[in-house]
């Protein structure tokens, strides 16, 4: 009855971690911030992807009263974002966040503040809360609990049971009926939960998604939208077939045990590898999955973590649960004999397993644990507790694998009733803190922290008041929001065109339409600016009756204004994982070296295969290396540093003075001139500095723009010239 408890006790203490949530990593405006003019949109980027239907924004005024509400964008998965109305009164406006996180399903309700005009006091945001709901404890508490049971169990029959005590006269099992009873019961009692648990995630997760009751999620079977329409549904889904093939596989077990017997020992090592994938699905949803720094070797090593702890601790569960029936028929020595086989074997596999826990654990805390302050945290202190535990627990598994020593052993092996109870009651207070810890709030890392304006500008020309956003205002995607006004009243029905340029690389993009989506507000988007420096957008302005209106601003872009997708790993990463690869090859060595007891290892073939993998290597680096450096090389030829960089930003100023100077002293630069239309058709491809020598020595049959002509000069009319472009 005690080890039933104990096994329970550890079933109900494995955790799947509950990681803090997803954080911004960028907001447009920034949390209390105080702006000039009211913003035309309100966007957060977050660390992670969302769930488009069940992911929402919403904006209110000072009073409490909804002016906006919006969602995820439709080309972006990590934004959400909401446009305003326009001309918001001075006040402060309080924005409702509530992303739903497509790697864990969790949803993080919080809210921030923003003020147009001057701060109002006594309006604050709330924070997220990132306690655990206790419900969802409880089903991933039954459901990682059974499944890694399930695993340990099934991997200990394959790796410890049979190979000590196997024997032939079992047909069913390979293994003596009282032990092979006391295993059905593990497994059949471990898959029941498993499937009631795998339901209650699907109800609970439907009720925090549509934020209702669990009656109202089983009334109108929100469940079933949950299950077919987001991430959390997909890898449910997966897992249910195979917690289903699972249970149909030791259904079969069962069924054929009289008739064929030997199909009993195939049906459950097909259980061990089924029941590895099953933990990978927990592996896919898990937070490493949203890991900024290299996501798919996060999740390779959270699945790496719930395999040590499947064999290490269910291995354990299954092992304390079958002792007893299992030595009963035994007295004495051949009691010692008994314990001595399975021991030996289980004893190396557990300790394998827990160095694999303890340095992939290490890994996963250190994408979230980047400098000592965060040491100093909730959760650095929650890491530090559970390191040592983990110490203790690795110390008593090494006195385990000391004392199999024959001569040790003897003396021993009567103290193993109390201390594998003790090495159990360790890794329960493992398991518990690591149940704390991923309760626990992960620190947020600086760069979210930082809180940086996104690049406006507003200019008048002639009777427009244009005014123009870059969001999120740093290299990568960015949207651009120009607000166009006339007389303080918005301005519909014009064609608006804008390209972007940088005057250092003589680089300029194309021209592309914004869309007019709503009054005044004229919306584009590109990846044009692509790194950090000085950059210009030059917007065209048609009306109706074809009257052209140049607007031009200048922009100095860096990179903490970027929207932080990725992150190199650090030197504590490649260590943890360099550890991590040593274990593993530790571990796989000895089957490694019997397969090499039976190759082909003459001199000759070493030689050629090492020779071999070191040549496929070197062409390999050598490829890279030389593709890199033909981009590179490509790159520059086709767009090489300017000689002379334009300094004049081609606003509508300088498009003015331009134009005189061009009548004045261009004049044979006219329509007329074939080689004058061939120039007008290349000025997408010819370049500023190209322009301004053909205004000094002439181009083709076009002579030289005569007169004296200082340098500011030349540069209008090359602002000018590229204005009789047919495409703008």
């Amino acid at each position: 009855m005690k080890r039933w408890l104990l096994a329970l006790v550890l079933l109900a203490l494995i955790v799947q971690p509950i990681m803090a949530h997803g954080f911004i990593v960028r907001a447009v405006p920034e949390n209390r911030a105080v702006l000039e003019r009211p913003p035309t949109r309100v966007q957060y980027w977050f660390s992670e992807s969302l769930e488009r239907d069940f992911s929402a924004i919403l904006v209110r005024d000072q009073t409490g009263a909804i002016i906006a509400e919006g969602g995820v964008s439709p080309d972006n998965a990590t934004l959400l974002t909401v446009s305003l109305p326009r001309d918001l009164p001075d006040g402060a406006y309080i924005v409702e966040l509530r992303p739903a996180f497509a790697s864990d399903g969790h949803v993080n309700a919080e809210s921030r503040v923003f003020f147009v005009g001057a701060e109002v006091g006594g309006i604050t945001g709330q924070a997220a809360d990132d306690q655990a709901i206790p419900l969802e404890a409880i089903w991933r508490t039954l459901l990682i609990g059974s499944v890694t049971l399930l695993f340990g169990t099934f991997t200990l029959y394959s790796a410890v049971l049979l190979p000590a005590w196997g024997n032939p006269q079992h047909r069913a099992g390979g293994l003596p009926p009282r032990v092979m009873t006391r295993l059905n019961l593990i497994v059949g009692f471990a898959l029941i939960v498993a499937i009631g648990a795998n339901i209650l995630a699907l109800l609970q997760q439907s009720m925090v998604f549509f934020n209702v009751s669990l009656l109202t999620v089983i009334e109108q079977n929100l469940w079933s939208v949950v299950r077919i329409g987001s991430r959390f549904g997909d890898i449910w889904n997966a897992r249910m077939i195979l917690l289903i093939i699972g249970a149909g596989l030791f259904a079969g077990s069962l069924y054929w045990r009289e008739t064929q017997p030997e199909s009993v020992r195939a049906f459950w090592t097909a259980n061990a590898w089924l029941f590895a994938l099953i933990l990978a699905t927990f592996s896919i949803i898990s937070h490493g999955a949203g890991s900024l720094l290299l996501p798919w070797i996060a999740i390779a090593v959270d699945w790496l973590h719930l395999i040590g702890v499947g064999f290490w601790v269910g291995g354990l569960m299954a092992l304390v649960l079958v002792l007893r029936p299992a030595l009963r028929p035994y007295v004495d020595e051949a009691r010692r004999v008994a314990l001595l086989a399975v021991l030996k074997r289980f004893s190396p596999l557990a300790f394998a397993s827990a160095i694999v826990v303890t340095v992939s654990g290490m890994y996963s805390a250190s994408l979230w644990i980047n400098e000592a302050d965060d040491l100093q945290t909730t959760f650095g202190a929650s890491l530090l507790f559970k390191i040592a535990l983990i110490a203790l627990l690795l110390s008593v598994a090494a006195i385990h694998r000391i004392t199999l020593v024959p001569e040790r052993f003897a003396r021993w092996h009567g103290r193993f009733q109390l201390t594998l109870p003790i090495e159990s009651g360790i890794a329960i207070g493992v398991l518990a803190a690591a149940g704390w810890l991923t309760a626990t709030p992960i620190p947020v890392p600086d760069f979210a922290q930082a809180e940086i304006a996104a690049p406006q500008g507003s200019i008048s020309v002639n009777d427009y008041t244009i005014s123009q956003t870059i969001i999120p205002g740093g290299p990568g995607v960015n949207t651009y929001d120009t607000v166009i006004t006339r007389n303080g009243q918005p301005v519909e029905g014009l064609t608006v065109v804008l390209q972007k340029a940088q005057p250092s690389r003589d680089f300029r993009g194309e021209w592309q339409a914004s869309e007019n989506v709503e009054a005044g507000l004229y919306v584009g988007a590109g990846a044009e600016i692509d790194r950090p420096g000085e950059w210009w957008t030059v917007v065209n302005l048609r009306d109706q009756d074809g009257q052209v209106t140049r607007a031009a601003f200048q922009w100095t872009i860096s990179d903490e204004a970027a929207v932080i997708q990725t992150q190199p790993p650090g030197a504590q990463q490649v260590i943890l994982l360099l550890i991590l690869s040593a274990v593993l090859i530790w571990i796989v060595l000895p089957t490694v070296q019997r397969i090499l007891k039976v190759a082909d290892l003459n001199p000759v073939s070493v030689t050629l295969a090492i020779g071999a993998i070191t040549a496929t290597i070197l062409v390999l680096l050598l490829s890279t290396a030389f593709v890199q450096e033909s981009q590179r090389q490509f790159e520059n030829a086709q767009n090489p540093p300017p000689a002379i960089i334009n300094p004049t930003l081609p606003d509508q100023a300088s498009l003015t003075r331009g134009a005189a100077l061009y009548q004045v002293h261009c004049a044979e630069w006219t329509p007329d001139q074939a080689d004058f239309r061939a120039l007008a058709l290349r000025l997408t491809t010819v370049r500023d500095e190209e322009l301004f020598r053909y205004t000094q020595v002439g181009w083709r049959s076009l002579p030289p723009c005569e007169g004296e002509l200082d340098d500011p000069a030349r540069w209008d009319l090359v602002n000018y010239v590229r204005t009789l472009a047919d495409d703008q």
